[in-house]
């Protein structure tokens, strides 16, 4: 005969269960479970540390009927899927966010809507609920999501600076212009005189304020800002390699190249090698965002850090902020020059 193991096993702790080991009402439990508001720090410290003798783990559904939140947050990622998986800086940005938001045991949803069809369904999922606020990436100029969710009173934290955008957004970013800046003006001090560009989009921050440091810095120096020079891509290897390509062909005397992302610098090599241009020996490259992909690149790139670390932290702090009820926050965070071999 077999005999069911139903009664041997072990039955979850419940908060009945942590109200007795800390010597606390049921009902002060709930409020450190929800807040901690009108608790004292001796009842407060007695639940955690009961909770974590007992092993309790909070329902969250049970908790999101009561509290009208689901405590979970979205990451969305308005760009084509095969850019998430093509593109290093992404995966950085949503690795450091999981862990920020794991120090608070929240869960991070990924969503991806790189198509106007997957936004909309996107935003109305977010809208009607599901979580409690979206740390936004990779939105352009004339992209709708970032106006329609805080019109619809949706906490948000965008990675960059807004562009278009009629409502104060949070955002944190990268001073691109300055980065930009200090790898134009590295090249310069190697003797470097014609630089090229390979840009990013243009209806995007970085892609903007990236060209304007260039062009500062060019001017500045007393050189032209020479059409010929400038090209842009999508932030995409292949781009890279196509922008290099139409620079030399646009510009054969050129002897430098500032490429606005390590991947499409990596692209770059690519087309510099197949027309026998030696780095740097003949062309210095410089990259920006100090990913995996200029540590990959053969030759090492010279490239503008972002502190993607203290991104991902920053976006986590402000949309914890937002959504316990403060207003929209900006930070811009410095960028670091790093020499490596390919200047």
């Amino acid at each position: 005969m077999t005999m069911s193991n139903t009664g041997s096993r072990r039955r979850p702790p419940t908060i009945h269960d942590v109200a007795r080991e800390a010597g606390v009402s049921r009902g002060t439990v709930s409020r450190v479970l929800n807040g901690g508001h009108y608790v004292s720090p001796a009842a407060q410290e007695a639940v955690n540390a009961a909770i974590r003798r007992t092993g309790y783990v909070v329902n969250r559904h049970a908790r999101s009927l009561i509290t009208g939140r689901s405590d979970s947050v979205g990451f969305l990622l308005t760009e084509p899927q095969e850019r998430f998986f093509e593109d290093p800086n992404f995966n950085v940005l949503l690795s450091g966010c999981t862990q920020a938001l794991a120090a608070h045991d929240i869960p991070l949803l990924l969503m991806l809507a790189g198509t106007k069809d997957e936004r909309r369904r996107i935003t109305r999922y977010i809208t009607a609920g599901h979580v409690d606020g979206v740390l936004l990436v990779s939105s352009h100029s004339g992209d709708p999501v970032a106006e329609e969710l805080r019109g619809a009173g949706v906490p948000l934290v965008q990675c960059g600076k807004p562009m278009g955008l009629r409502s104060k957004v949070t955002y944190v970013a990268a001073d691109d212009r300055d980065g930009a800046r200090d790898m134009v003006r590295h090249l310069l001090s190697l003797g470097r005189r014609r630089i090229g560009l390979v840009n990013g989009p243009l209806d995007t921050p970085g892609g903007v304020d990236r060209l304007a440091g260039y062009e500062e810095v060019l001017t500045e120096a007393g050189l032209p800002v020479d059409g010929r020079l400038v090209v842009t891509g999508d932030y995409s290897r292949a781009s890279g390699e196509a922008g290099a390509e139409r620079l030399l062909a646009q510009a054969p005397d050129l002897d430098a190249l500032f490429v606005a992302s390590d991947l499409m610098a990596q692209g770059a090599l690519t087309a510099l090698r197949r027309a026998g241009r030696r780095v740097p020996e003949d062309v210095s490259v410089g990259g920006f965002d100090d990913s995996t992909a200029a540590t990959e690149a053969t030759p090492a790139l010279t490239t503008v850090r972002q502190p993607y670390d203290r991104i991902s932290a920053e976006m986590v702090r402000l949309l914890l902020a937002q959504i316990a009820g403060e207003e929209p926050a900006a930070v811009i965070l410095p960028t670091e020059l790093v020499l490596r071999d390919s200047t």
